[in-house]
């Protein structure tokens, strides 16, 4: 005797050893003998060998008509022998029981299980919604798998190539296009990335930097409404009686920055710090301060800008030379025999705009010899001088309070793209922190930050503050000394027109020089949001910019046919690369000092993933460098991590070089 039953959710066949009233001890088709429970089994047969039912069973199932099956079948629950009986017509064939158990046991859609052979037809309305989504789902595999052909060919389907890059920033895993692509990639062992490359869907390593970074975080694009009402800038402050000038990039669209100088006598200055004052009528129940906030922060990238504010906005409130504008101005009065400062005031009004002073056309010109005496031919050579002598007074406090020297000679570099998108053709600039005018710019912002800082604290108003120790840098509503830069308050307000912390802190300096209720309290959740928001844009800008200058210093390395280059040895295995704003690791460097210079021979570069392939050539003689060349310190002194694949942050267009990241 022959048995069929289940076993673990599938159908087996054997010969009966022997048996009890509770089991049967059976030799299944393979030579495996095991215990089979008589609850369990099925069929008992005698007509056919048991190592041929299985088998000739689903042929004879696939034989039988689903449709007409489901509507011979009883519509209460039945057994499989029992139906088998009526569709057979005659006393079947254990074959022809076993093919009608296979053929129901195939069907959960026809036939829902009730027990061991046992079944009851599916209703009439569940098997049609049931059959309409199998047909779907036949279609929806028919269409992934052409999609996953076309894209193996080397195309990309439209529907891919219209949504590539939001596949890949914010995929829905669950769609149709997104499962053919990850199928196609596997199965050509490459990434969705690297494919969609291929094809085209992604026009190009640069497209995918921007149009990613654009994505994440301005999926409705980077323009402003239209609806936005046109700035009004207040017209009835007092007129400052001084001369003003900026000092900025020649790119530089926002400017935040101005400064005076006004003789008082042979031993004393007046310095006056004027910062653009938006928040005057860009208070946080204007319709426009939705959209700063929602933005944060100005992007900066290589040839790429997205503004904070409008146009219209930068216009009217911009530090424009010829402009009057409004600002908020720090007055500073200094003895210039020891440089100390006597006293500082703080002032709402207006200042016209007579120069707009230019870094590339300066730099060259305005030295460390020639600043001295204003030897130099510039506008305001005199007034130069003189606040570059203030700088350094401050500076050398700031140091003395640090315990250590501000690492000023490393160099920075900036990128200057001419043409479009990733045709242009590249030239890096640098720039070396600590020269004149970048000194003066740095420590004049460090001294109005702390100033203005201390103000709001002494006033009992929150502002929005930043500190530092032990190497941490710290966010938050109450001031904290900042250890890195030597100051007991720091808090950014000196780019409001493109930091939207400067403008909220605008916004509570404002109120204390008027006397008014400050926009925010104590404690306000406001505040909180804005910190936390603030960091994680600031952070994703910072990193966009880094990538984007990686990928800049890649297409020079390209353009320039480099294959040969000087590393500086900054840790371990990682190296920056000369002339560039470029940190990697090598890995397999020998153990080589902190500062030792090499030679590299340049391999390759990988556009997409921005990084660098590179071998040592030799191992120069210089051992040791200026410490600038090779610190690890931000701007404010903090200790910075050098990542992997992370390019050195150069001097971003339009960002006042006095502006600490910290």
């Amino acid at each position: 005797m022959n048995l069929l039953f289940e076993e673990d959710g599938a159908f087996k066949a054997g010969s009966v050893l022997s048996s009890t009233d509770a089991s049967f001890q059976v030799e299944l088709t393979s030579g495996k003998r095991t215990k089979v429970k008589a609850a369990h089994v099925l069929l008992q047969f005698s007509d056919a060998p048991a190592g041929r039912l299985l088998e000739a069973a689903q042929k004879e199932a696939e034989s039988i008509d689903l449709d007409f099956l489901w509507e011979a079948a009883p519509q209460d629950e039945f057994g499989f022998r029992e139906l088998a009986l009526d569709y057979f017509g005659s006393k079947p064939t254990s074959i022809q029981e076993a093919a009608l158990l296979v053929r129901l046991h195939s069907a959960p859609v026809y036939f829902q299980r009730r027990g061991r052979g046992r079944y009851r037809a599916a209703p009439p309305d569940t098997l049609k919604a049931a059959l309409a989504a199998l047909e779907r789902k036949r279609r929806q595999d028919e269409l992934r798998q052409q999609y996953v052909n076309e894209l193996k060919t080397g195309r990309a389907p439209a529907a891919i190539a219209g949504q590539a890059v939001m596949m890949l920033v914010r995929p829905d895993r669950a769609s149709i296009e997104f499962k053919a692509l990850e199928q196609a990639a596997t199965d050509l062992r490459t990434t969705p990335l690297r494919l969609l490359l291929g094809t085209g869907a992604i026009a190009s390593p640069y497209r995918w930097h921007v149009d990613s970074f654009l994505a994440q975080h301005f999926p409705k694009g980077p323009s402003f409404a239209l609806h936005l009402a046109a700035p009004t800038p207040p017209d009835q402050l007092p007129l400052a009686s001084v001369s003003a000038f900026s000092i900025d990039d020649s790119a530089t669209t926002e400017i935040d920055d101005a400064f005076s100088v006004t003789l008082a006598g042979d031993d004393r200055a007046r310095i006056g710090i004027h910062i653009a004052a938006p928040a005057l009528e860009l208070q946080p129940v204007h319709a426009l301060d939705a959209v700063a906030r929602a933005r944060m922060s100005t992007v900066y990238a290589p040839g790429f800008k997205i503004t904070m504010l409008p146009q219209a906005w930068l216009d009217a409130y911009s530090l424009t030379q010829g402009q009057l504008v409004p600002v908020l101005s720090l007055y500073i009065d200094v003895e210039m025999r020891e440089w100390q400062v006597v006293a500082t005031e703080s002032r709402i009004e207006r200042v016209r705009i007579d120069a707009n002073l230019r870094h590339d056309r300066l730099d060259e010109i305005v030295t460390e010899e020639s600043i001295v005496n204003a030897d130099f031919p510039a506008p305001f050579a005199t007034e130069l001088s003189l606040l570059w002598h203030f700088a350094r007074a401050l500076l050398a406090r700031r140091e003395a309070v640090r315990g250590r020297p501000e690492p000023l000679g490393r160099v920075d570099y900036s990128f200057q793209l001419e043409g479009e998108n990733e045709r242009a053709h590249v030239t890096v600039k640098p720039r070396r922190r600590g020269a004149p005018l970048d000194l003066l710019v740095a420590e004049l912002m460090i001294f109005t930050n702390s100033t203005w800082g201390r103000l709001l604290a002494d006033r009992g108003v929150p502002g929005i503050y930043r500190s530092q120790s032990l190497g941490r840098v710290r966010v938050s509503t109450v001031p904290a000394p900042h250890e890195g830069m030597g100051v007991g308050h720091y808090a950014w307000s000196s780019s409001p027109l493109r930091r939207y912390v400067d403008l909220v802190n605008q916004r509570q300096l404002i109120a204390c020089m008027r006397n008014e209720t400050a926009p925010y309290a104590a404690n306000d959740a406001d505040l909180f949001a804005i910190m936390s928001a603030f960091d994680a844009a600031y952070g994703a800008y910072g990193e966009f910019q880094q990538r984007m200058e990686r990928y800049w210093g890649l297409r020079w390395l390209r353009q320039e046919k480099v294959t040969r280059m000087p590393a500086t040895v900054v840790r371990g295995d990682v190296l920056r690369l000369a002339g560039l704003p470029f940190v990697t690791r090598l890995p397999g460097l020998p153990d080589l000092p902190r500062g030792q210079q090499i030679e590299l021979d340049v391999l390759g570069g990988d556009e997409v993933d921005l990084t660098l392939e590179a071998r040592v050539h030799r191992v120069l003689d210089t051992a040791t460098v200026d410490d600038a060349d090779v610190s690890d310190e931000d701007d404010n002194g903090g200790p910075t991590p050098v990542a992997p694949v992370e390019a050195v942050a150069a001097p971003a267009a339009g960002r006042s070089e006095g502006d600490p990241i910290a």
